[in-house]
């Protein structure tokens, strides 16, 4: 059972703005912004609120995939944001690409596992889609 409670910390790590971040015993993750302000050895924080968004509708495409018995090969989720051009540089659109690799499952079947994420299972989509206008497309590929 997953807990209600999640925790992690980032900590200041150079002169500039890097910070380093971690939840339970992963491996740390660097966060920086391009110079001037940083030195752009790290993730911004909408490249990791994308990375964040793919991984999540990612695993529930995948797992209802396999819920229909459907042979998941592989899957690769792409994330493409859009900034607005003044500040806050909040995201504007999000455009997220299944590429899933199956023999036997079909458009409809990715359609519906889709469908199902964004209405019901990936949380960090149910959080970010009130916000951003969020566009899903997949592709399925023969192994």
């Amino acid at each position: 059972m997953l807990s209600q409670k999640l925790e992690v910390a980032v900590s200041l790590a150079n002169e500039k703005v890097r910070f380093t971040g971690r939840g339970r015993d992963n491996p740390p993750v660097a966060f920086d912004y391009a110079p001037p302000l940083g030195d752009g050895r790290g993730y911004t924080g909408l490249e990791m609120l994308l990375l964040s968004l793919a991984a999540c509708s990612g695993t529930s495409v995948v797992a209802l995939l396999r819920q229909m018995r459907k042979s998941v090969r592989g899957l690769v989720v792409s994330a493409e944001g859009v900034r607005r051009a003044t500040h806050p540089t909040a995201l504007e659109t999000i455009a997220l690409h299944f590429q899933l690799t199956s023999e036997d499952a079909t458009d409809h079947d990715v359609k519906m596992a889709v469908g199902l994420s964004q209405e019901s299972i990936c949380p960090v989509w149910a959080m970010v889609k009130g916000n951003v206008k969020i566009s899903a497309d997949w592709s399925i590929v023969a192994p």
